[in-house]
């Protein structure tokens, strides 16, 4: 039998809001046995750093009807009946086709979220008022097999350095998983392409000097025993889990904002919905006026401009996006049709 019905009281900027909860005991998660209750309340717990990061922006719901262990989906545009304080904003893709397109001004609409069972939350890179510039440089350090998170650890502080040098001040992340997210606040003067080349020409830098440990090989099969920098989080409409957004992994672990100092020591699996509200009460949020630290891309697309008088070309895009200019063939190297030599 389905638990019935609760109505929960969210503190707002209007005042509190009364946001009805179906099904609240419904287990999320049933290896930690983290349910749909207590979900919403992670969120009023950490309403002011989780809206901070990402609140005002065009911002995209994984959806999980049936737990972690079900069939999930994506919501971008408001459904029907959404309260009138879910709001929207009309952004491009990379198609051409404009949509409107969910964004999130008070923690009501993440409970609202929660009850739409809601439990990874992909904010742009860019904010509501300005859709088509990031505020933000992206970069996902991801793990492949036969690396780690400690793996991962030494890649960060390699592209924090890198990222110094380019005049810039990284913030650090755990993704949730096994990898880390680094961000940039930089100023909104570039369009996605733009700052999707700065990332290349930082990644690009990172593997000059460690091309050990880390790749920009877009195909699987080339990249070894390294941390592949993901320059396609950088793209329109690409999105990587929020700060101190749940994931669908079975210990119910967060994607947490770290400082540079602890992140040699951190644990991710430590991070989780029951625990990084206590963890926020004790260290406070290290993303804290993130914003506030803005820089600008143009050392960066000078190392861009740089590397193509060098011959180094664009890097493939995701599949689902249009041919781009100068783009290399989408065909995987092992399939890709030998030149004939007779």
């Amino acid at each position: 039998m389905a638990s019935p019905r609760i109505t929960l009281t969210v503190p707002g900027p209007d005042g509190d809001r009364e946001v009805g909860l179906s099904s609240p005991d419904r287990v999320l998660w049933p290896d930690a046995g983290i349910t749909k209750r207590e979900l919403a309340e992670y969120f009023v717990a950490v309403a002011e750093p989780f809206l901070a990061a990402n609140g005002d922006r065009p911002v995209s719901l994984e959806r999980f009807p049936d737990g972690i262990e079900g069939e999930s989906f994506f919501s971008k545009n408001p459904p029907k009946g959404a309260p009138d304080y879910v709001e929207a904003v009309t952004v491009t893709y990379n198609s051409g086709r404009t949509h409107p397109q969910l964004v999130l001004t008070e923690i009501a609409s993440a409970v609202w979220a929660a009850q739409m069972n809601t439990i990874v939350f992909h904010p742009w890179a860019s904010l509501a008022d300005d859709t088509d510039r990031p505020v933000e440089l992206r970069i996902d350090l991801d793990p492949q097999p036969g690396t780690g998170f400690a793996e991962a650890v030494a890649a960060a502080h390699g592209l924090r350095e890198v990222l110094h040098d380019a005049g810039l001040e990284p913030w650090i992340k755990t993704s949730g998983n096994r990898g880390l997210h680094v961000f940039c606040p930089i100023e909104p003067t570039h369009e996605f392409l733009d700052v999707r080349h700065a990332v290349i020409a930082a990644a690009r830098e990172l593997e000059r000097r460690m091309p050990d440990r880390v790749t920009t090989n877009w195909w699987k099969e080339e990249r070894g025993e390294r941390i592949f920098v993901d320059f396609n989080q950088a793209n329109r409409d690409r999105t990587m889990a929020g700060a101190y957004s749940p994931r669908a992994l079975p210990a119910a672990t967060v994607s947490t904002p770290v400082t540079w100092d602890e992140l040699d020591g951190v644990d991710p699996r430590a991070f989780t919905v029951r625990t990084v509200p206590q963890r926020l009460a004790d260290v406070g949020d290290p993303w804290r006026g993130i914003l506030d630290t803005r820089g600008r891309i143009d050392v960066l697309l000078q190392w861009w401009e740089r590397d193509l008088s060098a011959g180094l070309g664009e890097l493939p895009f995701p599949p689902e996006f249009p041919k781009m200019p100068g783009e290399p063939p989408r065909v995987q190297p092992s399939r890709a049709r030998k030149p004939d030599v007779n």
